[in-house]
């Protein structure tokens, strides 16, 4: 698993103190907000911050970065956090563990492919899964459907819905 992770990316400065506009890649911009260092190239540069949310963005203020100049600089990165440094609940994951996982009939042991992408819908999320042929099935995360992650074995097993598979009766 990798050590740092994307959180988000820097759209545009804030005021001319050197504040930064930055479009967070987690559930929200309060996530974002706990952390008081940000990495820069995955985990090369540190940067000790404060920030606050705003709306659907986060404002960063990068110690040391104290012009819209310096700021300005920095426009278009891609901002990163230490695993270590997140604090997830039980059943919570991040996103790019999940990015590979092979999904799994529980009862079946039927292999449907492997996570390609997680779409946020607002009522829950849903998986995309992408199988051996190139073909994409949309399966919701709700209890019903996903039985059990397991990040370390590679895989989600799965009770699918009738109809979310073509072969499904």
């Amino acid at each position: 698993m990798e050590q740092y992770l994307e959180i988000g990316k820097v759209v545009s400065t804030h005021g001319l103190r050197g504040e930064l506009r930055v479009d967070p890649w987690c559930d929200s911009p309060q996530f974002l907000c706990q952390f008081k260092t940000l990495y820069l190239k995955k985990g090369e540069t540190k940067l000790s911050v404060s920030s606050r949310p705003h709306k659907t963005i986060a404002i960063v203020k990068a110690k040391g970065i104290d012009t819209i100049e310096e700021a300005e600089k920095l426009r278009g990165k891609v901002l990163y956090i230490n695993r270590s440094d997140a604090k997830l609940a039980p059943g919570e994951y991040f996103i790019q563990d999940l990015m590979g996982l092979d999904v799994i009939n529980i009862d079946t042991n039927e292999n449907y492919g492997k996570i390609t992408d997680v779409l946020k819908t607002g009522a829950n999320d849903v998986y995309q899964v992408t199988d051996k042929d190139k073909k994409d099935y949309l399966i919701p995360v709700i209890d019903d459907v996903v039985k059990e992650i397991d990040i370390n074995g590679g895989k989600v097993l799965i009770k699918p819905l009738k109809g979310i598979f073509d072969h499904e009766d």
